[in-house]
């Protein structure tokens, strides 16, 4: 940034026309000297936290914990502030407030015989709380976190030194009139969410919302209500995408999964899709059929016996769709290399076996009343009627519409924020450790060029809607990044489903990992990689998500020398078991680098009720010698261009080069 005398009228001239259209927004000399000092203070002022979360996989109760916990720093807070002058019992009591300040308050209030003593001490705990969390920020940064109703209230509080003399009985003459006139309850309430939302300033959500846990349409809502936010696509929410845009092999996919899962409740409660047509055609179908391979994973819940078996029937039902549907896109799309996965012609119905990568093995099912042996990928009338129908319900779906375009709004392949590069799976790599060469759309494509383009095609295949061969060919490619190959999000040579459910031989249903997962924990990859990326490998860092931490085997999040890290521990109750854990948050704020681990979530209730938080260890990966400040981040780039900017208006001003405005 040049200093201010350098400025010349030359270099003003040529950006004289910008110039007018900003002394618009900064009339006078006074309003741009205003905006100066305020961005440049603003620079000083100690960087805001960032927390960084993947693989959520729909457990919305825990997530939902995790967010209005802060990963466990309000309770830091809390015992840091008041640690010295309340027991351990009513600091957790506090903390259950924060979290869930309705709830709690309705159970505190039935139980305390003098609540007006209990609102206006805790209304003075909370203050003194939001004090703190909110120091780090410009006072016009919180008034915007600050709800209507009590905006003015709490600024005036959060700026007031109760202490002073003068000031003391104005303080507490504010407190006191919320009691008396009945406001107490709702101030309590919003206080707190204020305190969540300013504990963290931004929110990094490194892929996987969707699949396998009761609430990602849950998880959706909550995300939706953040300010600071950014979503990495997992090969699970890309796989939502496409069935929301009407790609009839992720909405296959997508049901499939639910029902594997005996997760019906995302698809029928959360979004209104009718599955009672597939119920229909699976029982006509498959009646007598056990459906042994088919039978749903339960993690959670209980479940009668003949609702089993509809799942089971569904499932198999729609795995066979499925398989039809995928065989038809692999057929028009030979530039996605999968004719490997062309299974249900390799089959012998009356052997009983099928050829995968050229050898015969048998098979566990031979009922496939829906296939002709002949056109095995042609679907029956009926099979064709109920996927215009369910198709019908997804794109229809007001709700899911309105998350995937959040999800299109907020999120990317990947991204750069503050000298980490987030991405959920990988970057493909050929076996010697290089950038791999792919096809799309006819050209080649490799390293960081290849994920823009097959994030252009992303974009392209939900708002075009295959309306063209080319847009049909972007709404493939939708499919393509949820199994194939070469896609960042999936990273495995094939996805053997086929395999899993009708080959015993458990050989064909391994899935070689790309080459990347090979070469990631060397140093000398990763600063390739971040070097692709724009980013300096000396300070910058690597953050995954997508392959699960298996921390009761002895594995380490921590890869390369700490330069990436993977932060997929087991939300997903279906993966606990494998990690030993449910879950990680990575938190960055001006002093470093942290990792939290975090043990299994009881429920929502014993939180409440019990004030049963989630038990979370940290671990310190990095530590900053001077304080981070925001000059040091991706924002304070901008604002010291901003200043450059408004330095050149306010030169243009004392030259007479633009006239005042006012």
């Amino acid at each position: 940034m040049l200093a201010m005398n350098e400025i010349s009228v030359d270099m003003l001239e040529d950006d004289l026309r910008y110039l007018k259209l900003l002394s618009h927004k900064f009339p006078t000399i006074s309003d741009a000297c205003t905006e100066i000092i305020n961005l440049q203070a603003i620079l000083n002022l100690p960087k805001g936290t960032e927390h960084f979360l993947t693989d959520i996989h729909g457990e919305y109760e825990a997530f939902n914990h995790v967010l209005k916990n802060a990963s466990g720093v309000i309770k830091r807070k809390v015992n840091d502030i008041l640690g010295n002058t309340l027991k351990e019992s009513e600091r957790k009591e506090l903390c259950t407030l924060i979290y869930y300040p309705e709830q709690k308050l309705e159970l505190i209030i039935n139980q305390e015989k003098e609540v007006d003593d209990w609102y206006r001490i805790t209304l003075y705990r909370l203050i003194e709380i939001c004090k703190i969390v909110s120091s780090k920020y410009t006072r016009s940064k919180v008034r915007k976190t600050l709800p209507p109703d009590f905006a003015y209230i709490i600024d005036e509080l959060l700026n007031e030194q109760e202490t002073r003399p003068n000031k003391l009985e104005y303080f507490n003459g504010i407190l006191d009139t919320i009691i008396r006139i009945g406001r107490a309850k709702e101030f309590i309430i919003a206080i707190c969410n204020v305190i969540q939302r300013l504990t963290v300033d931004r929110l990094h959500i490194v892929g996987d919302i969707y699949d396998r846990g009761p609430g990602a349409h849950i998880i959706m809502e909550s995300l939706m209500r953040y300010s600071s936010i950014d979503i990495q696509w997992g090969n699970h929410d890309i796989l939502w995408m496409g069935a929301a845009a009407g790609n009839e092999c992720c909405i296959s996919n997508v049901i499939r999964i639910s029902t594997r899962y005996a997760n019906l409740e995302t698809l029928e409660d959360g979004y209104g899709v009718n599955l009672l047509p597939l119920a229909t055609f699976a029982m006509d179908t498959y009646g007598n059929d056990p459906c042994k391979s088919f039978k749903p994973k339960i993690t959670a819940g209980s479940y009668k016996e003949t609702d089993l078996k509809l799942m089971a029937q569904m499932h198999k039902a729609i795995s066979v769709i499925q398989f039809k549907l995928e065989g038809q896109v692999i057929k028009r799309r030979p530039s996605f290399n999968m004719e490997h996965r062309l299974l249900l012609d390799k089959m012998n119905l009356e052997k009983g076996t099928v050829l995968v990568d050229g050898k015969e093995y048998p098979l566990n099912d031979t009922n496939f009343p829906t296939i002709d042996i002949k056109d095995p990928y042609k679907l029956t009338k009926e099979e064709n009627s109920l996927v215009l129908r369910l198709k019908s319900s997804f794109i229809n779906s007001d709700k899911l519409q309105k998350h995937v375009r959040y999800l299109y709004s907020k999120g990317s392949l990947y991204l750069v924020c503050n000298s980490n590069l987030l991405y959920h799976a990988c970057i493909p790599l050929d076996e010697h450790g290089n950038f791999r060469k792919a096809k799309l759309s006819g050209k080649e494509y490799s390293g960081k060029a290849y994920l823009d383009m097959a994030d252009r095609l992303a974009r392209e295949g939900y708002f075009n809607k295959g309306n063209s061969e080319k847009d049909l060919y972007s709404l493939d490619f939708l499919w393509y990044l949820w199994c194939g190959e070469d896609s960042p999000l999936f990273g495995k040579t094939k996805m053997a489903t086929f395999e899993r459910y009708f080959v015993d031989d458990k050989t064909t249903h391994t899935e070689f990992k790309d080459a990347y997962f090979k070469f990631r924990d060397k140093e000398e990859i990763c600063d390739m990689i971040l070097t692709e990326f724009g980013l300096d490998p000396l300070d910058s860092h690597i953050i995954n998500g997508h392959v699960p931490v298996k921390v009761v085997k002895g594995e380490s999040p921590i890869k390369a020398g700490g330069k990436l890290l993977v932060i997929d521990g087991g939300f997903s109750k279906a993966y606990q078991r494998e990690t030993g854990l449910a879950g990680y948050t990575l938190i960055y704020n001006s002093y470093g680098l942290q990792l939290v681990s975090h043990e299994p979530f009881e429920s929502t209730q014993k939180a409440i009720e019990e004030g049963k938080d989630i038990l979370s260890s940290s671990v310190i990966l990095e530590t900053t010698k001077t304080r981070k400040r925001v000059i040091d981040t991706d924002i304070g780039k901008e604002l010291i261009e901003q200043i450059s900017e408004l330095e050149k208006l306010l030169t243009a001003y004392r030259k007479g080069l633009i006239k005042e405005l006012k």
